[in-house]
């Protein structure tokens, strides 16, 4: 892609991001009213969560989800085990149908995020652990769906499965996704993001109902 044709891209993208979240906001309210309500009546604290993540430019912003853990979890560690116990019952539900990740429409009505780029990192791990090739996830805002979201979302687990689930995410887990994230990158087009948006949908509907994802096919355009 062209110079001239990426900043097409991008312009054209940020509108569609800003008129696409907007429209989903106000469409799935509803669904934020079940979230916040389930959330109050499960664990007491705030509704939301404020999480540092680090974004385009290596400025960090706090990116919104849906609380699905006790108050003060985070404090136990940035990286999620397998069955960890610092989430509550309705937090699970949440997590495993992604209405926790809603939120984020804010983030990319405000800029800071877009539908479809790179997930973003915890910042302090960024910091300490991104090589200077992953770095360049960093070049484009992070986003709420991408290569890397999949992949997490259908084999996260079974990376993540031993009593170190921290040096499981960053030595085994991390470096896989950053690279099908900088796949995305070298690769971006609006044709692209399409494909990410229906293959995001569809896993998660498909685990929902019961369905294992074997083969996302995450590294082809």
């Amino acid at each position: 892609m062209s110079d001239g044709n990426k900043q097409a891209y991008f312009r054209i993208k940020r509108i569609l991001d800003f008129a696409l979240a907007l429209l989903s906001l106000i469409l799935l309210s509803p669904i934020f009213l079940f979230a916040a309500v389930g959330i109050k009546m499960s664990s007491p604290g705030k509704i939301f969560y404020r999480a540092k993540r680090m974004g385009k430019g290596n400025q960090p912003f706090e990116m919104y989800k849906f609380r699905t853990m006790h108050e003060n979890s985070d404090q136990f560690g940035s990286i999620t085990a397998v069955n960890d116990n610092r989430i509550f019952s309705f937090g699970n539900i949440l997590r495993k149908t992604k209405i926790d990740e809603l939120p984020q429409l804010i983030n990319i009505i405000k800029n800071q995020m877009s539908i479809v780029g790179p997930r973003p990192e915890d910042v302090e791990i960024v910091k300490k652990h991104y090589t200077e090739r992953q770095m360049h996830t960093l070049d484009v805002k992070p986003g709420l769906a991408s290569p890397g979201s999949i992949f997490n979302y259908t084999h996260g687990d079974s990376f993540l499965e031993g009593k170190d689930s921290e040096y499981l995410y960053l030595n085994r887990f991390m470096p896989l996704k950053l690279e099908m994230e900088l796949i995305y990158i070298n690769n971006c087009s609006l044709q692209y993001d399409v494909k990410i948006i229906l293959r995001t949908l569809y896993v998660v509907f498909s685990r929902v109902a019961g369905k294992k994802i074997i083969n996302c096919h995450l590294n082809t355009k």
